[in-house]
């Protein structure tokens, strides 16, 4: 008897598909590459509309509105100020807010401002701020509006978050 294994089918070596080392660089071949054309030349993107001379004052604004609103949510400033700032409703809706005893102040982030419309007279505001080491959320609708000593802009939707 001989005392040698059967050969197993389903075993087969695998082909080695791998390409050999090159150790030199191939050589250039006889033709030159052909050039790509050039990309066709892109139009000048448009200012976005933010950067109007109304949506910038808007911002100016809504960032000088939102620190004092923090501010009169800290206590340290007081409500009457924030009269000429917002609209009624919205003044006495801000003494429902919680008063933040000791801790640290909130500090206004970030400002973001959305016009609406062409005529610029109106904004939504979305902005950060941190009280310590959390971040928060809040927003307002800025519009501009005609009063006896002309036109000014004034809070007319607010939420804090």
């Amino acid at each position: 008897m001989s005392s040698v294994p059967a050969a197993n089918p389903a075993v087969v070596p695998v082909v080695d598909y791998e390409p050999p080392l090159l150790r030199e660089r191939p050589a250039a071949s006889a033709a030159a590459p052909r050039p790509r054309p050039a990309p066709p030349p892109r139009p000048r993107p448009t200012p976005p509309p933010a950067e109007t001379a109304a949506a910038r004052a808007a911002g100016a604004f809504a960032d000088a509105a939102l620190r004092r609103v923090l501010e009169v949510i800290d206590r340290r400033r007081p409500l009457a100020q924030l009269r000429p700032l917002l609209a009624g409703g919205l003044v006495d809706s801000l003494l429902s807010v919680p008063h933040r005893h000791g801790g640290e102040a909130a500090r206004l982030r970030r400002i973001r401002v959305q016009p609406i419309g062409a005529a610029g007279a109106a904004a939504e505001v979305a902005a950060t701020y941190t009280r310590g080491r959390r971040l928060h959320a809040i927003a307002c609708r800025v519009q501009r509006v005609d009063t006896a000593t002309g036109p000014r802009w004034q809070v007319v939707a607010l939420h804090i978050g």
